[in-house]
């Protein structure tokens, strides 16, 4: 990070999952995180450090699964929560839930990962009703040009 940046304010500083290999867990999440702009930048051991915006929130660990766990990542767009379920799917997840509208919930998809977490990306329903949209006058318009 440079210097003099600081940290979003977050609640939660990081989650460590549990992984019955964590290697394995590693190039899953590489390739499952990287449409949500995700980057494995910190391994000590067994363990593996996701960075997005700054922050190294999400880590992978060797140790023992208990009850499969559910982790939501959010996602900027809809085009992203897709690239997330093929990136995901690609990298050997299994489907839980394919890219959809969730009923007052939002733009979600659902994949289990090899231990049987299950992983999700989404966007809320309030923040894709602010995402601007152009209006059909101004999409003509612009066809013409």
């Amino acid at each position: 990070m440079p210097a003099g940046a600081a940290y979003a304010n977050g609640m939660i500083e990081h989650i460590s999952l549990r992984c019955s290999d964590a290697r394995a867990s590693r190039r899953f999440y590489e390739k499952a995180l990287a449409p949500l702009g995700y980057e494995m930048d910190r391994e000590y051991d067994d363990a593996f450090g996701f960075v997005q915006g700054g922050r190294h929130d999400f880590w992978v660990t060797k140790g023992k699964v208990g009850t499969p766990t559910h982790v939501a990542f959010h996602a900027g767009d809809k085009s992203a929560v897709d690239a997330f379920y093929r990136a995901a799917m690609a990298a050997g997840g299994k489907d839980n839930g394919p890219p959809g509208m969730r009923e007052e919930y939002g733009y979600a998809a659902f994949v289990l990962d090899p231990d049987g977490h299950n992983v999700e990306a989404v966007i809320w329903d309030e923040e894709l009703d602010k995402k601007p949209r152009r209006s059909a006058a101004r999409r003509r318009s612009r066809r013409r040009g």
